[in-house]
């Protein structure tokens, strides 16, 4: 089971690589790692199980978040108004970003990251809208499209299979300009 201390710190290198494809048949690693992946998120998001072992509540994992260069990732994305409600529980591999929406949404209160210790205050601009080309455990290729808060949270995990950060995308002379036209969620 991972913990926090497992968790790849910013300033680590492996966060700033482009990750490896996954090749099929996949690897007994390489489940197990999508296994752990998830299985910290479910951990994470229960009180109990969190505050027992001390783990920051997450709602995705990308393999360099601990310390594997390979492009894979876990989210476990709650419902904004049905929290006890799942919205969406898979591990993308290979996943890429086939389509964008022009409308850009942002988190009202920012974004977050289990690899970064430090708030870093200020809109973190996304497409509302996206269509992920991805591979399943069998190595098939699926796609999917997603919108508003699951939208949000892949292309945090796919930043981070291509070396990028949350606070990347920030505007550095103003954090909390963004689009006039944005969707703000909060």
């Amino acid at each position: 089971m991972y913990l926090m201390k497992d968790v790849t710190r910013d300033g680590n290198p492996v966060l700033r690589k482009v990750a490896q494809k996954v090749t099929f048949p996949i690897s007994k690693k390489n489940k197990q790692l999508a296994d752990d992946m998830m299985e910290y998120l479910i951990n994470s998001q229960d009180a109990q199980l969190g505050q027992k072992y001390g783990l920051r509540a997450g709602v995705g994992l990308a393999a360099p978040q601990v310390g594997e260069s390979v492009a894979m990732a876990s989210v476990l994305i709650p419902n904004l108004d049905e929290p006890d409600k799942i919205d969406l529980q898979m591990t993308l591999i290979n996943p890429v970003i086939i389509s964008e929406s022009v409308q850009v949404t942002a988190l009202g209160e920012g974004e977050g990251c289990l690899s970064v210790d430090t708030e870093v205050p200020g809109y973190v601009p996304r497409h509302n809208k996206i269509t992920i080309r991805y591979d399943d455990f069998d190595g098939v290729s699926q796609t999917m499209k997603l919108r508003g808060y699951p939208a949000i949270v892949c292309q945090h995990e796919i930043d981070h299979l291509n070396g990028h950060l949350f606070y990347d995308k920030i505007n550095k002379k103003d954090p909390f300009t963004i689009d006039d036209k944005a969707l703000i969620i909060e």
